[in-house]
């Protein structure tokens, strides 16, 4: 029987999200468990707070390490839409609605921002990590992803982050906050 006080648990209902997750932590030996729970998540404008107060409800009900995180997409010419609200936007006109809504407009500049947030469960403390990729927006969806990844082309890139396979991975938002967040659990929390 394992003792849940010396596992790490993501807090997800993504399992998209929590694969992705799990193959950046395995270049920290950080083995992650999939925990789904119901909870209310706030609406801010801010991803910190939402990734902070989701952290700071469940540590009321749970009694063990876990993490979350919070992304958006945030596109310049709408003035950060659909940022916090990215997961409703998603479900509600997908890929092709935010490609309507910037039909002849040139200024396609974006960014993905996550935040995670870590809690711990001895200490009774929460911590944030963020980690930002801009970009811009394609006039088309290309490739097969889930989310955003077929319109979202990171800076520096051509492809857009549905076509870049697992290179994704090296150089995501998410990545960059994972990894921040991993560097600081290594050093800090993790059990050896």
């Amino acid at each position: 029987m394992s003792d849940v006080n010396n596992e790490l648990f993501f807090i997800t209902s993504n399992e998209h999200k929590f694969r992705e997750v799990s193959q950046i932590l395995k270049a920290y030996n950080v083995n992650i468990k999939w925990y789904k729970v119901k909870y209310t998540e706030i609406q801010a404008d801010q991803i910190e707070e939402i990734a902070f107060q989701s952290a700071k409800l469940l540590a009321t009900r749970l009694n063990f390490d876990f993490f979350l995180e919070d992304t958006g997409l945030f596109i310049e010419t709408l003035n950060g839409f659909p940022g916090p609200f990215s997961a409703y936007v998603y479900r509600t006109i997908g890929n092709n609605g935010i490609l309507r809504l910037l039909q002849h407009v040139e200024n396609r500049n974006a960014y993905f921002k996550t935040c995670v947030a870590y809690y711990d469960s001895r200490e009774k403390t929460i911590h944030t990590f963020v980690g930002v990729m801009e970009g811009r927006i394609s006039y088309k969806i290309r490739g097969e992803q889930w989310g955003f990844d077929p319109i979202f082309i990171p800076k520096g890139y051509k492809k857009t982050y549905a076509e870049m396979g697992s290179e994704k991975n090296k150089i995501s938002h998410r990545t960059k906050a994972i990894e921040k967040f991993a560097l600081w659990y290594v050093k800090n929390i993790k059990k050896t």
